[in-house]
């Protein structure tokens, strides 16, 4: 079983007639997802590669049912496309854009929170999310992710989710949704919405978590793993050796005032149950041996 998203879903790609739009809607129509229109205010009418280009989302939504959108769209357009996404009537909002201005990042998240509570955002500056064999929303290959469960990730990190997925699939484990939040300021998925949905879920049967520096998000998640969650967690802090005050990557991995050090999130996660990996390898390690005594 998938979270958030699954093999039914109906996908609008906002920016498919870009080139990273269309390169990654056709990878994602070869692996099965379901991209049934894009948009293009200029080039409404059209097609490419055979899927219909729409003026906006409450037009592409109107003529084929679509739930969810996936925005390729310049940052300085992506406070645009989330919102005609919102009012155009998706539930399941994945921006993968990297450089969303901060500003606009609150100013969306606040807008969906207060007038659109039932819409989903996921990132910006995420890789998005695949449940492997039925549905892949964004740039996470297809092809190094094995189906059936009965793990589920959720990363800040593209790069980290990508190793993860492999690892896992090179033991032979499958994975029932991997879900990259993005490691910007404003994430509109949080750790704890992806770990909640994971403790629903019941195909997924344990988590592997992957956090970076800077910020509060995972000692917040320890926080709901201590109370709430049953379900065994494996975690890997990337940014053990980043010196302070230095911005690693992303927006959001800063570490300041002494806070969000990766020591400081891996003993909070520890102190809440969680099987802690010192690299990603180790933490695959990890995922193997709790698998093996599910």
């Amino acid at each position: 079983m998938a979270i958030f998203v699954d093999e039914n879903t109906k996908v609008i790609y906002q920016g498919l007639t870009g080139s990273q739009g269309r390169f990654y809607g056709r990878l994602n129509r070869e692996y099965g997802t379901q991209v049934v229109a894009g948009t293009n205010p200029k080039k409404a009418g059209t097609n490419v590669d055979g899927v219909p280009v729409f003026a906006s989302v409450a037009d592409a939504v109107s003529a084929t049912g679509a739930t969810a959108s996936c925005i390729f769209i310049p940052a300085a357009g992506v406070k645009a496309a989330v919102l005609d996404a919102a009012e155009g009537g998706v539930n399941f909002i994945v921006v993968i854009t990297e450089g969303v201005p901060a500003h606009d990042e609150a100013l969306f998240f606040n807008i969906l929170r207060r007038d659109f509570p039932q819409v989903r955002l996921l990132g910006p500056n995420c890789p998005g999310i695949i449940s492997p064999g039925k549905t892949n929303i964004g740039i996470t290959a297809g092809q190094i992710a094995k189906p059936g469960g009965p793990v589920g990730i959720v990363s800040r990190s593209g790069t980290l989710t990508y190793q993860a997925l492999y690892e896992l699939k090179l033991q032979d484990i499958g994975v029932t949704t991997c879900v990259g939040i993005g490691g910007d300021p404003v994430p509109g998925t949080s750790f704890i919405d992806c770990l909640q949905a994971f403790e629903a879920d019941p195909e997924t049967k344990a988590v592997m978590m992957i956090g970076e520096i800077g910020g509060t998000a995972e000692e917040e998640a320890a926080e709901y793993i201590a109370s709430s969650m049953t379900k065994p967690v494996v975690a890997y802090i990337a940014g053990v050796t980043a010196p302070p005050g230095k911005k690693m990557g992303h927006a959001g991995a800063i570490v300041s005032g002494g806070k969000g050090t990766a020591a400081a999130k891996m003993e909070a996660l520890s102190d809440a149950g969680v099987i802690i990996g010192n690299n990603p390898t180790e933490a695959g390690d990890r995922m193997v041996e709790v698998v093996a005594s599910l």
